[in-house]
């Protein structure tokens, strides 16, 4: 049974985001669809964190702490907890909205559980909890509706370990333009009520009546709240009542400059891929993107999301440690396949049935195309892959029966950097070390 203690928040907090999330907890869950299934969240999948925020080494065991500041009715929280259930790791569920922290403890009484510690406040009191520091926390969707996102971000890294790393998701401003056009449009119409039950009523007659003029439907391939998340994703969406955006070189600033932070974005089932200039530049416009490639990376990366315009939220890893990414080319690294069913024998056959001939990769999720030269060794070094080699293990098994001439290490590394590359950039191959977290096993996630 929830505690029936008034949460704890803050005169910073707006009393009227929290009764949004008492009368819509959000997002909208059934806890007994726990039975079936268990939804994964982009930025919680520990295989990515390991390889981008602390080298590919973690074992996540039992000394590992979890918090999920602003968890909502609990997908991260689930996800995460049912990760470190076999390690003994453990998770704190922060939230302010006693509906939504409701929904989230008894979607955790039905999976069994009882790695999580609910903690009923706001993430602006953790200063005052004295609940420790955390390895990582997971901030999605939070920051951006507080009155002063600064103070959050302050809050959240007075509880951070020295070494510790954040899962931070942010709105996006280029690809919700049409967002801010609609809550403008329906401020005005709902000025004078108060009503939520009302203002949902005005919000989808509205939608109902615009024109495809209306720069929202231009772009409603980017939000699907409103039609997919019941009245809990309209509000969220539409009519929430403190909401603000960023932009690449905002968060540089705020995160990197002002704060001394290491981020690595990493969008939805796209990773890195669209705020990468060549993405967009090649191979049309070499010139252009040769030019571009001088300038500095987040230069680079603010460019590729003006060209883009279809970033919604920027989601980003962010350590204090300049160096926490694993890095390839070192030989005891095992590369390990995520985010989607693929195997190395998978791309042993794409490879023989372009005849072992140079040909564009193309990935229809993440709209990657990449030109790619199987060359000698690619096709094998795929053939031995399989999450549990290193790359040593791995160029060993290319060379039996030996090669003539023996390759170098460095020519197995050349060659397969290119699809290395376009593979880690769109989060379908992460490094880890033999001994680091190898993944959660037995369950059909979603």
């Amino acid at each position: 049974m929830a505690d029936q203690r008034k949460p704890i928040v803050t005169d910073r907090d707006i009393p009227e985001v929290a009764g949004q999330y008492d009368r819509f907890p959000y997002p909208e869950r059934r806890p007994e669809d726990e039975r079936g299934r268990l939804i994964s969240t982009w930025l919680d999948d520990l295989r990515m964190i390991n390889h981008h925020c602390f080298r590919g080494e973690q074992t996540f065991d039992k000394n590992f702490r979890v918090l999920v500041a602003g968890g909502g009715t609990g997908d991260g929280t689930i996800f995460l907890a049912e990760q470190l259930r076999p390690l003994g790791g453990h998770v704190v569920h922060l939230d302010f909205s006693t509906a939504a922290l409701s929904v989230a403890r008894e979607r955790a009484r039905i999976r069994g559980l009882r790695n999580i510690e609910w903690v009923e406040a706001s993430l602006l009191a953790l200063p005052q909890l004295g609940l420790g520091t955390f390895d990582l926390i997971n901030c999605v969707g939070v920051l951006h509706h507080l009155r002063e996102p600064e103070q959050g971000l302050d809050a959240l890294l007075e509880v951070l370990a020295p070494e510790g790393a954040m899962a931070l998701l942010v709105y996006a401003r280029y690809g919700r333009t049409g967002v801010y056009q609609m809550q403008e449009l329906l401020r005005r119409i709902n000025r004078d009520e108060s009503d939520a039950t009302v203002r949902l009523a005005r919000a989808r007659a509205t939608l109902a009546a615009l024109p495809r003029s209306n720069w929202f439907l231009r772009g409603e391939d980017l939000h699907r709240d409103h039609v997919e998340g019941g009245d809990a994703g309209l509000y969220d969406l539409l009519l929430h009542p403190q909401d603000r955006a960023y932009t690449v070189p905002e968060l540089y600033e705020w995160l990197t400059d002002r704060q001394g932070l290491t981020i690595e974005f990493s969008d939805w089932h796209r990773g890195m891929l669209p705020y990468l200039v060549e993405h967009y530049f090649e191979p049309r416009q070499p010139e252009l993107l040769s030019l571009v490639r001088t300038y500095p990376a987040r230069e680079q990366h603010a460019i590729a999301e003006l060209i883009g315009g279809d970033i919604a939220t920027h989601s980003l890893f962010a350590t204090r440690v300049s160096k926490s990414k694993a890095t390839y080319g070192d030989l005891d690294f095992v590369p390990v396949f995520v985010n989607e069913k693929a195997t190395g024998e998978d791309f042993v056959q794409l490879i023989e049935r372009h005849n072992d001939l140079p040909f564009v990769l193309q990935h229809a999720q993440s709209r990657l195309q990449r030109r790619l030269d199987p060359g000698r060794f690619v096709k094998e070094i795929f053939r031995h892959m399989d999450g549990t080699r290193t790359f040593r293990e791995i160029f060993n098994l290319v060379q039996q029966p030996p090669l003539s001439p023996v390759p170098t290490e460095a020519q197995f590394w050349e060659e397969f950097r290119p699809w290395y590359a376009a593979l880690e950039t769109i989060e379908r191959l992460v490094l880890r070390r033999p001994g680091a977290y190898q993944g959660l096993q037995g369950f059909s996630l979603r």
